[in-house]
Order: C-alpha cells, then sequence, then structure tokens
C-alpha cells in the first residue's frame, strides 16, 4: 500500500498544494489537513505514516516565524508528534515548517536554560529568493539516503540557524545531525557567496538523533522537474529534479 501522507495546514501556510503534489509524484497518497481539525481529533495521527507541515508565513509570522504554530503543536500536539515519531513514521519540515519544529522542540529539545537553537533573520536583513549547492552528509536521516548534491530554491527571510553556544555548534556535528549545508557551486568561492542568510555551519538542514525529523530551509517541492532549475537548458541539468529524490525516500521507507 501507498504511504498516507499528513500535510498539514494553517492560517497562512501556502505551499500545502505544491507539497501534496510532490508527494502524489513520489508514490504516496497526500491528505490536506487543517489544524484546527487535528487538534480536535488528533487520532488521525494513526491514519497516516507521514507528517508534512509545508513553507508559508503560518498566522503572518506576527510573532516570530513559525512562532504561533509551533506554540499549538507543543501544547496540543506534542505527546501525540513524538508517538508519532516513536512508531517509526517520518516528519517533515519544509522552511516554515523547519521553523515550526525548531521553535516546537520538536527537533532539538530545549535544556534546563532554554532552546538549544532558533532561526532568525538574514544577516542581510531582507527576504531572499534564489537557487543554491547544497551537500547532503552521510546521517540516519531517510529523506536523504543516496543523496550527495543538491540544487533548491531557497524564499526566506528568516533562514539564519544560530546556535545558542559554540559547543552546541559542535554537539550536532559530531552527532551527524547537521545533515544539509550550503556549499559553493564553485569550489573555493566566499562564504558569502553560497551561505545567503548566515548561518551557523553553512546549515541548510538539520535531523533529530533517530533522523527520522527532518527540517530544511530549501523548497524540494519546487524542483520536480529538470525545467524549474533556471539554468536546465545546460547539458548536466537537463535531467535533473533534484527535489523529488527526497519525497522518493520518504516513501520508500514505508514501501
Amino acid at each position: 500500500m501507498k504511504p498516507r501522507v499528513l500535510v498539514l495546514r494553517a492560517p497562512g501556510t501556502n505551499c500545502d498544494l505544491e507539497t501534496s503534489h510532490a508527494f502524489e509524484l513520489a508514490g504516496g497518497t497526500p491528505q490536506r489537513v487543517h489544524i484546527r481539525e487535528l487538534r480536535s481529533n488528533p487520532s488521525l495521527f494513526n491514519d497516516f505514516q507521514i507528517f508534512v507541515i509545508p513553507g508559508g508565513f503560518t498566522y503572518g509570522d506576527d510573532a516570530g516565524a513559525g512562532t504561533l504554530l509551533a506554540s499549538q503543536l507543543t501544547h496540543f500536539l506534542g505527546d501525540h508528534l513524538r508517538e508519532f515519531r516513536d512508531q517509526g513514521k517520518l516528519v517533515l519540515g519544509i522552511c516554515n515548517g523547519f521553523q515550526v519544529l525548531l521553535k516546537s522542540g520538536l527537533l532539538l529539545p530545549p535544556d534546563e536554560d532554554g532552546p538549544v537553537a532558533t532561526l532568525t533573520q538574514n544577516t542581510c536583513g531582507r527576504y531572499l529568493d534564489t537557487w543554491v549547492s547544497l551537500r547532503a552528509f552521510p546521517s540516519n536521516c531517510p529523506f536523504l539516503a543516496a543523496i550527495d548534491r543538491l540544487t533548491l530554491p531557497i524564499a526566506h527571510g528568516e533562514g539564519r540557524f544560530i546556535a545558542r553556544e559554540s559547543w552546541i555548534r559542535e554537539g550536532l556535528a559530531q552527532t551527524g545531525q547537521a545533515v544539509l549545508k550550503f556549499v559553493p557551486a564553485i569550489p573555493g568561492a566566499p562564504a558569502e557567496t553560497y551561505n545567503p542568510n548566515g548561518s551557523d555551519l553553512d546549515l541548510a538542514g538539520l535531523c533529530d538523533l533517530t533522523g527520522q525529523i527532518f527540517g530544511l530551509m530549501p523548497h524540494p517541492e519546487r524542483h520536480m522537474f529538470a525545467t524549474q532549475n533556471p539554468t536546465w537548458t545546460r547539458k548536466e541539468f537537463q535531467d535533473s529534479a533534484d527535489g523529488l529524490q527526497i519525497f522518493r525516500n520518504a516513501v520508500a521507507w514505508f514501501v
């Protein structure tokens, strides 16, 4: 049977249709569910194998990107999501969804001093909309299985990953949780040309210790076809659809 995918909706979500289509192309069976419906009936989690928080500007990002939706998940659905993970199921957060996962503590649990990391305003101080080169690092994250390099678009104003302390950054590297990083398209390029938001560790994506919860700032659902890449006419990109493999990997985890 095809794995079922719960694509979460909330006020301000605007990438749920593209994300649903991506999972359809990858062989899954997606269903868009509003946060109000999920809060009133958390048993819906039992019907799905993959839970996805897509991109957008939930609640207008009025209290900070992803903050209000993160609060809802923490206070009303946190136990259900942890049980979902413990059953061997997968959780994916894309862009605003990554912000939600991080700020809810589902991706990196807080310690006695509070949150260990966050996503904040880009160092350039403005919204960014561009294509980036990425490298996936070996890990236990099923979403990135057999993936080395990716070219994907980003579109965010608060995508800069910062850790509270240097030892936290070092720990994320040592535990293999810093699984996706910005890299130069041309070797030797200065960091400011390929790390567009100024993230610590050049980080673009992060997983939890199990590998089953994965958040990333780039939008894989916007690179399902080679022609979506602005350089698709170049021979080396004519067969590329880099984002599709992430969704295929998620589906393959259950097939």
